[in-house]
């Protein structure tokens, strides 16, 4: 996508709609120290296949979750996720009625509590029921 920019008609349209000037007029409640009153210096524009390999490399300088030990988010780190939950959640039961492509959460959290509890039960109390009772 091109850059298109401002022309200065159009600028001044958006200034004469709220009530300023010139661009110095809107930001002069900037402090002058504060501003920056030099043309930014950046390196020359890239094309598409460039820019994401430039990016990419930049992004290798940053530490990332696999390389520290991360306390935020209660539970926000690497861990095992069986292939089947995947296919769990593929089940018309995850599936809200209105939505049928996305997952409601109320929904789904209840189906899956139901599911496991179900399972529980079924692996905990099988041949139980021949059992005499103790008492």
């Amino acid at each position: 996508m091109r850059y298109l920019p401002h022309t200065q008609a159009e600028i001044q349209e958006m200034l004469g709609t709220i009530g300023a000037r010139s661009v110095d007029e809107l930001f002069e409640t900037i402090p002058e120290p504060l501003r920056l009153n030099r043309p930014l210096n950046l390196p020359p524009a890239l094309t598409e296949i460039p820019l994401r390999n430039a990016l990419r490399e930049l992004s290798r300088r940053n530490a990332h979750g696999e390389e520290w030990a991360s306390f935020l988010g209660a539970g926000n780190y690497p861990h095992y996720l069986p292939s089947s939950v995947g296919q769990l959640l593929l089940r018309g039961e995850f599936l809200t009625a209105y939505t049928p492509y996305q997952p409601e959460v109320s929904q789904g959290t209840l189906q899956a509590i139901f599911e496991f509890q179900t399972m529980v039960a079924e692996i905990s109390f099988q041949g139980l029921t021949d059992s005499p009772v103790v008492e």
